[in-house]
């Protein structure tokens, strides 16, 4: 998109950005920790600085906090070395009452030491990022030193974000990691998080929260941090109008009325907010209180959605007719793309590789929850991803078995992450449905296992509880499916403990799915 920062390693929805720089001095021992939540991490982390792979030249930015109801304490860091941000060494530091030392959550490997003195300039890296992106109208909209740690040994890069339009109208936010030293491209990765998923034509008659101004009624919730959507009456860039109404009432239940898609979206958003809110306790997208906002009628016939960190925006097509799709606005799409959202607020799980797979499938796993969560008549639960979407019926993604769409994979295997990260989420979305359901023949599907093992279901409440408690406290951006399981047994440890029989389901749902 348009006008593209860097702001999700330096300001995050207004939280701490000053950097604490580490020094060589021990902690004093009789003194008292000290109460700024990211001053008393960072201590520990040069406390523990070998397990941390923390050194001299290193600093940090506070991203967000979270305590548990015993006091631990579970503070999520950006890291940076010489005041460059190392992408791939962002973790999470775990404080026992007391300010105790629990250990980190991280995927750095080691610690970074390198020259900071590029031998390719700004503009080669650009030319070179713009080689790299496939989509039409590209420009270089922004760009930045880093240091690349997301595999093997940590190297200098600038990390140029492309931007463009894909042939499918989709807006391209591609990240580009462009080597400093050899000029070679080390890594890529979208920031516009696109899926065609689920839409019913509407919800039924369901409320919407709308604000009177100056005596119109406007698709706008005070209720849910001031959520509006905006009708873009087919362009592709900035808000458009904001859906008004003189009776407060907004569609007709068919496509000839504009406002029915806008009213499909805002109650998605809605419903989404609710659920985040009252079974999590997350208080919007980046726990802030601040609501996101949609735009509806994107393009021209466009058959698909997106989530942009940039406009902090969801974004909905109508879909194509004369194809067999419908307007992509359901509950479960409203889910699946804030979700993402949730996702690059919390763990920051890159849009590829295996961490990718697992962004996809941490959207699927919430978009399907949120459905279970409204209980709408008109759209009944179920783990299909999309189902609502194509005139034909035929969903596009299967969480019971996920090879059934024809492209997604039932079982992890060593170059799952080099696929399509849509299709590369059946681990995760099979993993989750066997521990909310398990496997063999239920009223929602058939689900096989890869090793042959049978698994007990612990239900959507438990697993979904464990999943967005290893979102939030122990993924970080690198995270794969290896790491998942550590991150979820974590969790379900923390939740219900070791021994418990949701840890054990865990464990076996894993397995069962070749993840060991």
């Amino acid at each position: 998109m348009k006008g593209c920062s860097m702001r999700r390693r330096t300001v995050l929805g207004g939280l701490v950005t000053a950097a604490l720089v580490l020094t060589s001095a021990p902690l004093a021992a009789s003194a008292a920790p000290p109460t700024d939540v990211l001053t008393r991490a960072v201590g520990q982390l040069r406390a523990h600085a070998d397990h941390a792979r923390v050194g001299a030249e290193q600093s940090f930015t506070l991203q967000n906090v979270l305590t548990d109801p015993d006091g631990t304490e579970h503070v999520r860091l950006h890291r940076y070395y010489g005041g460059l941000p190392v992408l791939g060494g962002d973790l999470v530091v775990h404080l026992g009452k007391g300010n105790t030392w629990r250990g980190t959550s991280q995927t750095l490997g080691t610690t970074p030491r390198l020259s900071r003195q590029a031998r390719i300039d700004a503009a080669a890296a650009g030319t070179v990022a713009l080689a790299a992106s496939t989509a039409t109208d590209r420009r270089v909209d922004g760009s930045q030193l880093v240091v690349d740690a997301h595999s093997g040994t940590p190297a200098l890069a600038y990390e140029v974000v492309v931007g463009g339009v894909h042939a499918d109208q989709t807006p391209s936010e591609l990240h580009v990691l462009v080597d400093a030293t050899t000029g070679a491209v080390r890594r890529t990765w979208e920031g516009i998080h696109r899926d065609g998923v689920g839409n019913t034509l509407h919800s039924g008659q369901v409320p919407v929260g709308t604000t009177l101004a100056s005596g119109t009624y406007q698709l706008n919730d005070g209720a849910r941090g001031g959520h509006k959507t905006y009708d873009l009456n087919g362009r592709r860039f900035g808000t458009g109008t904001i859906v008004t109404s003189t009776t407060n009432v907004f569609g007709d239940g068919t496509l000839a009325n504009r406002a029915t898609t806008a009213a499909d979206a805002h109650f998605g958003a809605a419903v989404t907010w609710d659920y985040y809110k009252n079974v999590h306790g997350r208080n919007g997208i980046r726990n802030d209180g601040v609501a996101a906002y949609s735009r509806v009628h994107y393009g021209a016939n466009y058959v698909n959605a997106f989530w942009s960190d940039s406009c902090f925006c969801m974004t909905y097509g109508d879909g194509d007719a004369a194809q067999g799709w419908r307007p992509l606005t359901s509950l479960d799409v409203a889910g699946h793309e804030m979700t993402h959202g949730v996702t690059s607020n919390t763990a920051g799980l890159v849009y590829s590789g295996e961490s990718g797979g697992l962004n996809e499938a941490t959207s699927d796993i919430f978009g399907t929850l949120v459905e279970f969560y409204a209980a709408n008549a008109n759209d009944p639960a179920d783990y299909l991803i999309g189902e609502e979407l194509r005139t034909s019926g035929v969903p596009l993604r299967y969480m019971d078995q996920p090879s059934k769409d024809g492209s997604s994979k039932d079982c992890w295997y060593s170059g799952i992450g080099s696929i399509d990260v849509h299709y590369s989420s059946g681990v995760g979305n099979h993993f989750f449905y066997l521990l909310a359901v398990g496997s063999g023949s239920s009223s929602y599907g058939n689900s096989p296992t890869c090793n042959g093992s049978t698994v007990t279901g612990i239900g959507n409440a438990k697993a979904g509880a464990i999943w967005y408690r290893a979102l939030t406290r122990y993924m970080t951006s690198n995270t794969n499916y290896a790491g998942a399981r550590t991150a979820t047994l974590s969790a379900a440890t923390d939740l219900y403990g070791a021994g418990s029989t949701e840890y054990a389901t865990v464990a076996a749902a894993w397995s069962a799915v070749g993840v060991n």
